[in-house]
């Protein structure tokens, strides 16, 4: 008789994680910092040869990232941005990327100012409709690169309808950065995505001490080679710093439903209150994607945004007056975290952009952590009423 597959929990918490992988059969797998490892034989080895191209403390990791992706490979890199990097090594001078118009700053940047210099074009267009995807596509388009939900502004984009389109287009690479909603709460990969990317700095490391990122696929091919790119170019972690996401796997599940109760009824509260403009939060049932939400999760993450009535001074003084949430960049751990994305996450991004986009000065980022719900609510109530006061 097989044996059933394993729920999320139970996964997050075992797979990879073997004790018969070590003689002496830790629980936890061990950090091997060993930058080279003994050969039986010239160019023959018990798996391992040099610790850039493999590490027993990474593969823990790698393979536990995979199972929780529903895919067959993972790979993990120094950051997030590394790894977008990496992948676009998939890609050659002349060819051309579709991105969401409403990226991760650092992401816009990176195809804006770095990969145009490596001559790959980049569109960036609201991917909320599938018509302009399938517009944007052009003879040399050899990527999409998808953000959902996308940061700042939240937006959610059909990852099964964009799979469809790519049905007649088999040259293109889907890439969706699970960012956002964490392994937990989406799975791409099951939705029809060729490749999933994480900054696993925020929700799967989820503690503000690591940084880090990953991509997981089922495309041996690709796989292939990306581990080829990621040996190459040298874009790996630390044994350390893969030891401590391992770590914060094993709790993840239990995170993800704290930040989403947090999220929730703090979005609720923002709703309601007289200082705020309007709220986003896919959560919310007047979230303007909230079916495709329902559909493709299976919940939601402590990300919200809102609007502060006013502009720049009463964002300010929203930020400056706050006691429980942390004024600092990043997001998806345990602490909560505010700030203002016009000036801080978003700044590189060009103002056009942005005010096209919705990133305005009034608009502020929330990352709900885990904290104490009634000292949140209470903390925001405080803060915002200050921001109004002339």
């Amino acid at each position: 008789m097989s044996s059933p597959v394993k729920e999320f929990a139970t996964r997050a918490i075992h797979d990879g994680q073997d004790p018969d992988k070590w003689k002496h059969r830790a629980v936890v797998p061990p950090i091997s910092l060993s930058t080279t490892f003994q050969q039986l034989a010239p160019a023959v080895h018990a798996g391992f040869e040099y610790s850039r191209s493999g590490n027993p403390t990474r593969q823990c990791l790698e393979e536990s990232l995979a199972s929780l992706e529903n895919a067959k490979y993972a790979l993990c890199f120094a950051s997030g941005l590394s790894a977008t990097l990496s992948l676009t090594y998939l890609l050659k001078a002349g060819d051309h990327v579709i991105c969401f118009d409403d990226l991760y700053g650092g992401t816009n940047r990176y195809f804006r100012t770095c990969a145009a210099k490596m001559g790959i074009e980049a569109t960036f267009t609201d991917m909320r409709s599938l018509k302009n995807i399938q517009d944007a596509i052009q003879p040399n388009t050899r990527m999409i690169w998808i953000e959902t939900p996308t940061n700042p502004t939240m937006k959610m984009v059909d990852i099964v309808g964009v799979s469809k389109i790519l049905e007649h287009h088999p040259e293109i690479i889907s890439v969706v950065d699970n960012t956002f909603m964490s392994s937990y709460f989406q799975k791409p990969l099951t939705l029809g995505a060729q490749i999933v990317v994480h900054s696993l700095t925020k929700y799967m490391n989820g503690h503000s001490d690591v940084v880090m990122g990953a991509i997981a696929t089922n495309n041996a091919e690709i796989y292939q080679k990306m581990k080829y790119y990621q040996n190459s170019l040298g874009t790996v972690p630390s044994p350390f710093d893969c030891f401590l996401v391992n770590r914060g796997l094993k709790t993840l599940h239990i995170r993800m439903e704290r930040h989403m109760f947090n999220g929730l009824q703090v979005a609720e509260f923002l709703e309601k209150h007289p200082a705020v403009e309007k709220v986003i939060y896919p959560g919310l049932k007047n979230y303007p994607q909230y079916e495709l939400a329902q559909k493709q999760c299976t919940g939601t993450s402590g990300m919200v945004s809102f609007y502060i009535k006013g502009g720049l001074e009463q964002a300010r003084k929203f930020i400056q007056n706050v006691k429980v949430f942390t004024l600092a960049e990043s997001l998806g751990c345990v602490e909560s975290l505010a700030e203002i994305p016009s000036l801080m996450t978003h700044a590189s991004v060009p103002k056009e952009q942005r005010d096209k986009l919705g990133i305005t000065d009034n608009l502020i980022r929330l990352s709900v952590g885990i904290e104490a719900i009634k000292d949140l609510l209470a903390d925001l109530d405080q803060a915002l009423e200050i921001s109004q006061k002339h």
